[in-house]
């Protein structure tokens, strides 16, 4: 890679639903098995964002595209490649979401390609960006964008679910530009983990288990842990371990030192985690946004974070920001951001 390569982070745009489902909601749908107390001390969550009318996963993914065109101002036509990231349940299966979302928000002189990595979509698709831009003279500005409301797919009766009673909706956008000497986005880390590649997933609505009269009342409330035994030791065996060597190689490859991280953009999982997490780095609550109030927006959750650490002028110029991500499937993901003036 040329060392005068530099892509930077032009901004942000978020797409918040107005509809909201409580600490006290959630616990109601698990019929006993929780609390309202235990929902927002140990999975820490207080409220979160539930799609309304109109809130289609490329919906979503439009109108935070058109938020981070209207922060930014960016011309759409300047735009050169859209990278979607929203998810797969969507408003219809097989359309291409970034290809809708190009035409949407006017970027009619780009291109546009979905890529899937489940929660670890965002930041994986910041570094193909990043090393689309490097390798491709004719494209100079990328979109990431997408949508996520895969919490219609929970059923909050089942114990093994849990983990995921925290996924929300909402939409997000990043525009990255070359030799954008701002918020520059240096290297990324990954890891993946095939032995967890069937634990968990939608059961019926696929060619092996498609959806049909019998099952049709579980179907669209079948997101589970296929073997969550497996899954649940197996995350408690390497999780965290492989979050720490992501990090790591981050830093690392960016030839910044990990002392430098001011502002950690992570993904919502539960309040231990979360300090434990905060813990092993060394960092206080103030360098970080707790999604609390948000829940687990899926890939999404990167943008938000990060959108507002800048807003609560937690990211300032001179902060070193990390993306954290992970995703099931299972991957682990890690970058390093240098915010503000890359020439001071």
């Amino acid at each position: 890679m040329s060392e005068k390569a530099i892509v930077g982070i032009v901004g942000t745009g978020i797409y918040i639903p107005e509809e909201r489902m409580t600490a006290s909601d959630i616990a109601e749908k698990t019929e006993g098995n929780w609390t309202e107390e235990a929902i927002r001390t140990k999975l820490g969550i207080s409220e979160k964002p539930v799609p309304g009318r109109g809130d289609g996963t490329q919906e979503m993914g439009v109108k935070a595209g058109l938020d981070a065109l209207k922060r930014t101002k960016v011309d759409p036509k300047t735009i050169d490649l859209v990278i979607g990231i929203g998810e797969e349940w969507k408003e219809y299966p097989l359309t291409t979401s970034s290809i809708y979302i190009q035409e949407k928000i006017g970027a009619t002189n780009a291109w546009a390609i979905d890529v899937q990595q489940r929660c670890g979509t965002c930041v994986s698709a910041m570094k193909i960006a990043k090393d689309m831009m490097i390798a491709d003279d004719e494209i100079q500005t990328v979109m990431i964008v997408g949508g996520y409301r895969n919490g219609d797919l929970v059923d909050y009766r089942d114990p093994n679910m849990s983990m995921m009673y925290n996924l929300s909706a909402g939409g997000g956008a990043i525009i990255l530009q070359k030799d954008y000497q701002r918020n520059v986005l240096l290297e990324s880390s990954f890891m993946t983990d095939g032995s967890m590649a069937r634990d968990a997933g939608v059961e019926f609505g696929g060619t092996e288990k498609p959806i049909n009269r019998e099952n049709l009342d579980e179907a669209y409330h079948s997101l589970r842990l296929f073997d969550a035994e497996h899954m649940k030791n197996r995350l408690n065996d390497v999780s965290m371990d492989n979050w720490m060597t992501c990090i790591d190689r981050a830093f690392e490859k960016s030839g910044v030192t990990k002392e430098e991280l001011g502002y950690l953009a992570v993904l919502h999982f539960k309040a231990s985690m979360h300090r434990y997490m905060l813990s092993l780095l060394g960092m206080t609550e103030e360098q970080t946004t707790y999604l609390s109030q948000y829940g687990h927006m899926g890939q999404i959750d990167q943008i938000l974070s990060l959108h507002l650490g800048v807003q609560d002028g937690k990211v300032k110029d001179g902060t070193v920001v990390s993306m954290i991500a992970a995703g099931i499937g299972y991957a682990w993901a890690a970058n390093v951001i240098r915010w503000g003036d890359d020439r001071s």
